[in-house]
């Protein structure tokens, strides 16, 4: 857990860590807080429990994100569960950018995340999910995700989406499936002005090649969608994507 002032200028306030879930604040030289989260296990399995939070002061900025990419190992028994709580106080801002999550073959995994953010804070949350080892010409045919976010604006529930992903998505052809795309990312943003920033957001998203994109906004919630058939020219038009949403550098432990 780590709980992080008021202010721009915020410190750390509070700092809780046990187990393989480990938080880390590099020094950021005149930029925002950068609390990057790692397992020191170096992915989860069946059975394994992490849980997360981060809390952001009242007009406070920080970015959150993971150390490298979070690693769903095959699962002999059980599921694993990874549960992260955000919260953004009046006035703040937090980028929500983990690295991606690698799914293995056999792999089984549950995850959550919750977020309460008052009703003028910003939040811009991003999901990337790789489907198997590339570097290992692996293709997944056995898998158990269940991945759901939830976002509560102001009190009110603002956000629910869910994904579910099992043997059945992986192999059946038709539209339902995901038509080649072995990842899938979710790039939203949850603030007052986010419908002003669509066009900007619009013109920075690939228009053709490997990546395909797409983004809409409304009532004070942008999301853009992004499928590729190799995770590195996703993770580079991320990278191209997130700046412009958000008028700040992507996390200094990103690997471009």
């Amino acid at each position: 857990m780590v709980r992080l002032g008021e202010g721009p200028r915020a410190g750390v306030k509070d700092l809780a860590q046990a187990g393989s879930a480990k938080a880390m604040l590099p020094r950021m030289h005149g930029r925002a807080p950068e609390v990057v989260f790692l397992n020191t296990a170096g992915g989860i399995t069946g059975g394994d429990r992490l849980s997360y939070t981060l809390e952001i002061g009242a007009g406070a900025t920080a970015t959150g994100t993971t150390q490298t990419a979070e690693r769903a190992y095959r699962a002999s028994g059980g599921v694993g569960r990874i549960d992260t709580h955000l919260a953004l106080g009046a006035g703040a801002v937090l980028d929500w950018l983990p690295q991606e999550l690698i799914l293995f073959e056999g792999a089984a995994l549950d995850r959550r995340l919750t977020v309460d953010m008052a009703e003028d804070a910003e939040l811009v949350l991003l999901e990337t999910l790789v489907l198997g080892r590339a570097a290992m010409g692996e293709t997944l045919t056995r898998l158990h995700l269940s991945d759901r976010r939830q976002v509560r604006r102001g009190g009110r529930l603002d956000m629910v989406e869910a994904i579910r992903l099992g043997a059945d998505d992986l192999v059946r052809p038709g539209s339902a499936g995901l038509n080649g795309a072995t990842t899938l990312a979710t790039l939203t943003l949850m603030a007052r002005d986010a419908t002003d920033r669509l066009d900007r957001l619009r013109g920075a998203l690939p228009t053709d090649g490997p990546v395909r994109a797409a983004a809409s906004a409304w009532e004070g919630r942008l999301t853009a969608r992004f499928m590729a058939a190799q995770a590195y020219p996703l993770r580079r038009a991320l990278a191209r994507a997130i700046p412009v949403l958000t008028n700040r550098p992507l996390p200094r432990v990103w690997q471009i």
